[in-house]
């Protein structure tokens, strides 16, 4: 014979919720018919391990679409009704079933439940303001981040398709005049390129902001200080390999970040990215130290940068000590590109 389970029951103005206490229920089996829910179910009850069936008939109208959830210890139900209101009771009986008392973990008053529903449709107002603040944050990040990433890469592209070009033509006399043709297009980039700090100190890319100041400064140490200074260095092959390896890097880098700004990964573009760069990084961190000790003996005649301390030690620091600690530092492995490799 088929034992009655304990049903805990409260409203809200659109649903009904009923608990069942009902541990381990299997075969269970919940619909409406006519205006009558219709549970059944194995499990152990009140009674033992029993099967536990019940009916009830509501006040008023509700939908036939029932859904449930069934956990360890109970079985939760869902009633929608038809019509939104509050009821005075749930069932059309006069007394109410002995196996029915008020779910009070969920019991609200009308009052209450009208409350309720106003904090959430306020919550919901809440965020669909701030997705969409955010989302129109994000779109316009997200424009900014591929206009920038296109911008650097035709500029960098624009160098290596001229380096390559103007070495497969003149051939070696290339090397000797790559600053005057190339440095203005170099140092637009590399200008462009401090944007890539503001960028990391304001959140806009996932980056630390102290390896890209690094990376940045590094580079620019190189061009405006090294290259750009020193009349001397400007036809020295070493700047035709300089530039012709960082743009090498940064054709496959920039086009991968923009990409990314669209969240779509082309595979062969990523293998190029992190492949190529394997052999590329290591030889411009040497042609960079080559540029530097091709410096040294220029800026110890020049004078250029020196500090003067001859009230002190009775003579000038040259700059180039600071350019022996740079190449130190960068054979230790504490290049300035170094922390910025992903």
């Amino acid at each position: 014979m088929a034992l009655t389970p304990l049903v805990y029951w409260a409203q809200r103005h659109e649903e009904i919720y009923l608990r069942v206490e009902l541990t381990d229920a299997q075969n269970i089996d919940v619909h409406v018919d006519e205006n009558v829910l219709h549970f059944s179910a194995q499990g152990h009850g009140a009674k033992g391990q029993n099967e536990y069936k019940f009916s009830l008939e509501f006040l008023l109208p509700v939908k036939p679409q029932v859904s449930y959830k069934s956990t360890q210890r109970q079985v939760n139900i869902t009633v929608h009704k038809i019509q939104r209101g509050w009821w005075e009771k749930l069932t059309v009986q006069e007394r109410k079933p002995v196996f029915l008392a008020p779910d009070f973990d969920r019991w609200l008053d009308e009052s209450d439940a009208e409350m309720e529903i106003r904090e959430k449709e306020e919550k919901r107002n809440r965020l669909k303001a701030s997705r969409q603040k955010e989302e129109g944050f994000v779109s316009l990040k997200t424009v900014f981040l591929i206009v920038y990433n296109l911008v650097q890469f035709l500029g960098f592209s624009w160098i290596f398709v001229n380096m390559t070009v103007r070495l497969f033509i003149i051939g070696r006399d290339s090397l000797y005049d790559t600053f005057h043709t190339i440095s203005d297009m170099m140092f637009f980039c590399q200008i462009l390129a401090s944007v890539e700090v503001l960028n990391a100190a304001f959140g806009v890319v996932k980056t630390g902001v102290i390896p890209t100041l690094i990376q940045v400064v590094g580079r620019n140490f190189i061009l405006f200080i090294i290259f750009g200074s020193l009349e001397e260095m400007h036809h020295k092959p070493v700047v035709f390999f300089v530039f012709y390896l960082w743009s090498a890097i940064e054709i496959f880098r920039y086009p991968f970040y923009m990409l990314g700004c669209f969240n779509t990964e082309w595979k062969t573009l990523t293998w190029l990215r992190y492949t190529v760069w394997m052999p590329l990084y290591p030889l411009g961190v040497l042609a960079e130290a080559v540029a530097v000790i091709q410096s040294i003996p220029i800026f110890d005649e020049s004078k250029l940068f020196s500090i003067p301390l001859t009230k002190v030690i009775g003579t000038s620091v040259s700059f180039s000590y600071f350019l022996y600690i740079y190449l130190v530092l960068m054979f230790l492995g504490k290049s300035p590109h170094e922390l910025s490799l992903t």
